[in-house]
């Protein structure tokens, strides 16, 4: 030590030593992460840089959007039936267009179908108000005046059961905000409600669909295929996460304060059943290996940002995405039809293989953040290949990114919610409209039934199944 150092000097210069190759550390990640976008990270949309080119999900067609013609899947245009109808217009032919004589205006039986066209329309008032009233009545005898009473159920609710089921389905299916729904109520029906009268019927809404919500956890823990996803939410300013299940069939949704493990097991209620497609978050390694199907979107974006990154490791990425158009097109053949499973079992052998080389080799790849990308996947390389051996099983987890989706746009709308009451109904309303729309059912209807069934104290009647 000379004269001009002190005791402290050495640990002074391995802290400062320590605090430079931090800061180089976090200087290369900036780097790296500049170039990010959705193409080559998992970013939710509305984190995508500015000026970043959006991705591409398909190679456009040139044909106009919708159903094309001649497609025997569309729809023929819906006609009401007779029952329905307000009213009949007959359009008779004046004259004949062979000989222009004057024909009959009645119309004559026996002849072919009429061809027909229906306008619908809407009253210029939607609402039926009815009015109880309670009369006096004075006695002969005594000449005491009675009132009459009207029933305690009817002095419960000043909006009917369809009315509270309108204000749900507004909330739960497009999304509509409190004072949104108040506008289209004041707007279309002529009917001022207040933000706190649209927040009681939600929360008795709520209510009506408990049942019904746990009826959609109870099925979808026994589907034998299933996805599972996480987003943010907020209460009161306070960080939430909302969990969402799929299954071909069924969706459920919880909303909670925790991301990891006890709010995955609180979903799941017990032990795994079937397969579950998922990302690789940590919290998901309480479903078995065996029993998860890790999601190759989510992988071909980190692979790309492997590539984007240009590092040592950059032909890790570039051949893990050679063999990822390998493994979707033997995916998209099988399909299609063009071979069995069996045959997709025989044919996707040699892909596993090479893949798998391709992840140990870049354990030693010279790149920090690749080699531990590679360690992660190669935790649950078995988890890779779910799909091609089980029936029903997609190598992807965007059917829970499709559904829970309607969570986020929800929550961009609303800013999260105040409190917990508010948590219950959001999760049971979107419960019940997404597994109704997974089974074709209509939503409105099945929420006035509820509704009325909760009102009238028999919600036991109204299942989801």
């Amino acid at each position: 030590m000379s004269r001009f150092e002190c005791a402290n000097c050495e640990q002074l210069r391995a802290e400062f030593k320590a605090y430079v190759e931090r800061t180089e550390k976090r200087i290369k990640d900036f780097k790296d992460n500049l170039g990010g976008n959705l193409r080559n990270l998992s970013l939710p949309s509305f984190a995508n840089p500015p000026g970043s080119k959006k991705p591409v999900l398909k190679k456009p067609t040139g044909r106009n959007p919708g159903c094309q013609p001649g497609n025997s899947s569309h729809p023929p245009p819906h006609r009401f039936p007779p029952g329905q109808l307000q009213d009949v217009v007959h359009h008779l032919p004046e004259t004949c267009k062979g000989c222009v004589s004057s024909l009959s205006k009645e119309v004559t039986e026996g002849f072919p179908d009429p061809e027909w066209h229906q306008v619908v329309e809407i009253r210029p008032s939607l609402i039926v108000v009815t009015e109880h009233q309670a009369h006096p009545c004075c006695c002969p005898n005594c000449h005491e005046i009675t009132w009459g009473e009207i029933p305690g159920k009817i002095t419960r609710h000043r909006f009917g059961p369809r009315l509270a089921a309108l204000i749900g389905y507004l909330s739960g299916s497009p999304h509509v905000s409190k004072r949104g729904s108040g506008a289209i109520l004041e707007q279309v029906f002529g009917l001022s409600v207040a933000v706190g009268s649209i927040s009681n019927l939600e929360r008795e809404l709520s209510e009506a669909l408990a049942n019904p919500y746990s009826e959609a956890l109870a099925g979808i823990r026994q589907a034998t295929s299933n996805n599972v996803d996480e987003s943010g939410c907020k209460m009161r300013g306070k960080k939430a996460w909302a969990w969402a299940m799929t299954s071909v069939r069924h969706a459920a949704f919880q909303i909670g304060f925790n991301r990891g493990k006890p709010a995955l097991q609180a979903l799941l209620g017990g032990n795994p059943v079937g397969v579950f497609g998922s990302d690789r978050w940590w919290a998901n390694s309480l479903i078995p290996t065996w029993l998860r199907q890790l999601c190759w979107a989510h992988l071909k974006r980190d692979l790309r940002h492997i590539v984007e990154r240009a590092g040592p490791g950059e032909w890790v990425g570039r051949k893990g995405l050679r063999y990822h158009r390998q493994v979707f097109a033997l995916w998209h053949r099988f399909r299609e039809g063009r071979f069995d499973r069996m045959e997709l079992v025989r044919r996707m052998i040699s892909t596993q293989r090479r893949f798998g080389r391709l992840l140990r080799k870049g354990l030693a790849c010279g790149e920090e953040k690749t080699a531990r990308f590679c360690a992660n996947v190669l935790r649950f390389e078995e988890a890779l290949w779910t799909f091609v051996r089980k029936e029903g099983v997609e190598p992807t987890n965007n059917h829970a990114e499709r559904t829970i989706r309607t969570l986020v746009l929800w929550r961009k709308i609303s800013f999260g919610c105040h409190s917990e009451k508010g948590f219950r109904f959001v999760e049971r309303v979107l419960t019940v409209t997404q597994t109704l729309r997974l089974q074709g059912r209509p939503v409105f209807q099945f929420l006035c039934d509820a509704m009325t069934a909760f009102r009238n104290g028999t919600i036991e009647l109204c299942i989801l199944f």
